[in-house]
């Protein structure tokens, strides 16, 4: 295993000092080291974060660090090859990658197609990169970063679940909301009406809805989960919407929701009156650690009517919940429901792992 302030002393030695990036759980000790730094940003995305990156070499001439798990290396594609890359701005960069899904690790089928192909990723970007396992490692990424600096192109490590030291003082976990999340989600589900569709983001929320429904053998309606593709929920829900008559609901996460918020403009300029959204706002990044996204300052109610939702409601406690809740259900769309919500308290969570099984049934008409 390797300490977080190891590759903390290897990036200021080389005179890093500026960190931007999407939090993992793979990075979670990472996150918590940088939490109360003052030259660290939590990018919306990770194509957002190597721009941020990009920027302030600009302004510096100091190589930034990014940080992200690989599933977010697509996003980060655009600025990598049309900015940074060396046959265009030649800018160097430094990437700390969360490698879900390497070849040594069990993990998810989504992770385990991207882990496959992620070193090949980098390969076709002419990206050097160390897979950081032990102390040894370190020394090679420190030769690469340097060389990154002298020839101004990108460099990269890879860690996998377990390499970073874990620190008990790692958790961000702190409820800035009130209204319990299960509470809600159970409430909703039991009167959504038949033969609606319920599209659900990554994360906690497309698990707790798979635990709920089987605990409490709530089966009316039938569910897609996103068990990938953060940030693209909305616009999946937007698609199926507009091709049927079923009530869609889409339940997505606060987090999810910033990452291509252009998408819920999308959604509420084109929507027919069967699509709903759900926000579940808890202000943090909770899968992977529970890092502030910092949507508590956002006013929703404003944001939605101006990007083309007809009906807004909010709720942050049980008063006149299930009241709200059926008016939101009965209205016709688009319309949008924030949540304001504690984080997840149900232990031990279940994984989607039939995932040809759960499309085609939720595809039954």
């Amino acid at each position: 295993m390797i300490k977080v302030n190891t590759l903390i002393n290897l990036l200021k030695k080389n005179n890093t000092n500026f960190f931007t990036g999407v939090p993992d759980s793979v990075l979670k000790e990472l996150s918590s080291y940088l939490k109360n730094q003052r030259n660290h940003i939590i990018a919306t995305s990770e194509g957002s974060a190597v721009s941020i990156a990009i920027g302030h070499y600009l302004s510096t001439k100091k190589i930034p660090c990014i940080y992200m798990q690989n599933s977010g290396l697509s996003n980060a594609l655009n600025p990598l090859i049309s900015i940074a890359h060396k046959k265009v701005y030649s800018i160097p960069l430094i990437l700390i990658i969360g490698w879900r899904g390497s070849p040594r690790v069990k993990d998810e089928p989504q992770h385990n197609v991207k882990g496959k192909i992620t070193r090949e990723i980098l390969k076709l970007l002419n990206i050097k990169y160390t897979i950081l396992r032990s102390n040894k490692d370190i020394k090679k990424f420190d030769k690469q970063i340097k060389y990154a600096k002298k020839n101004q192109s990108i460099v990269a490590c890879l860690i996998e679940q377990g390499t970073l030291h874990k620190n008990s003082k790692s958790s961000f976990k702190k409820d800035f909301y009130s209204l319990d999340k299960e509470y809600f989600l159970k409430t909703l589900i039991k009167e959504i009406p038949s033969k609606s569709k319920v599209i659900s983001s990554t994360g906690y929320n497309s698990r707790e809805l798979m635990y709920l429904r089987k605990k409490f053998n709530l089966n009316k309606s039938k569910d897609f989960y996103m068990v990938g593709g953060m940030g693209h929920t909305s616009s999946v829900a937007l698609g199926y919407s507009l091709a049927s008559k079923n009530k869609t609901f889409c339940i997505d996460g606060d987090g999810s929701f910033l990452m291509h918020l252009g998408s819920i403009m999308t959604a509420g300029n084109f929507a027919n009156k069967n699509f709903k959204y759900i926000l579940l706002n808890n202000n943090s990044h909770d899968s992977v650690g529970g890092q502030s996204t910092n949507a508590n300052n956002i006013d929703f109610e404003k944001l939605s009517k101006s990007l083309g939702f007809k009906k807004f409601y909010s709720i942050k406690n049980k008063q006149n919940l299930l009241k709200i809740t059926n008016n939101f259900i009965k209205i016709n769309g688009p319309a949008f429901f924030e949540v304001k919500v504690t984080n997840s308290k149900i232990k031990k969570l279940p994984r989607p792992d039939n995932l040809i099984k759960i499309k085609n049934q939720f595809m039954k008409k």
